[in-house]
């Protein structure tokens, strides 16, 4: 099995070192297997986790969302469970972006009339 240290692991993923022992401390990744000397050793299962962890993320999900969404992945909850969670995330996002849609229409505006 390919391991790859933490700044492999970092550079892949473009996450800090100190944001992947966050993740790890957290629970949303690992828990990260560790060589004889103690030092991580990152699994191509951890990097896909933290690229799901960086992405729900980047989409504005909290900690606590991420906690939860774990929680039911790794409880083996119904398949039901955690659509049910992901399309919740999913309107709140469709809502964000059409707020956000709504402010750069603003701003077009306002960069028309100062034109």
């Amino acid at each position: 099995m390919t391991t790859l240290t933490p700044a492999a692991a970092s550079d892949r993923t473009g996450v800090s070192i100190d944001t992947l022992r966050y993740y790890e401390r957290e629970g949303l990744i690992g828990p990260v297997r560790r060589s004889v000397g103690g030092r991580r050793q990152y699994t191509e299962d951890d990097v896909f986790w933290i690229g799901l962890v960086t992405c729900f993320r980047d989409a504005g999900l909290g900690i606590a969302d991420l906690r939860g969404f774990v929680a039911i992945l790794r409880a083996e909850h119904p398949p039901q469970e955690r659509v049910a969670f992901l399309r919740e995330r999913r309107a709140a996002l469709e809502q964000r972006v059409a707020a956000l849609s709504r402010a750069m229409q603003v701003l077009d505006e306002k960069i028309t009339y100062y034109s």
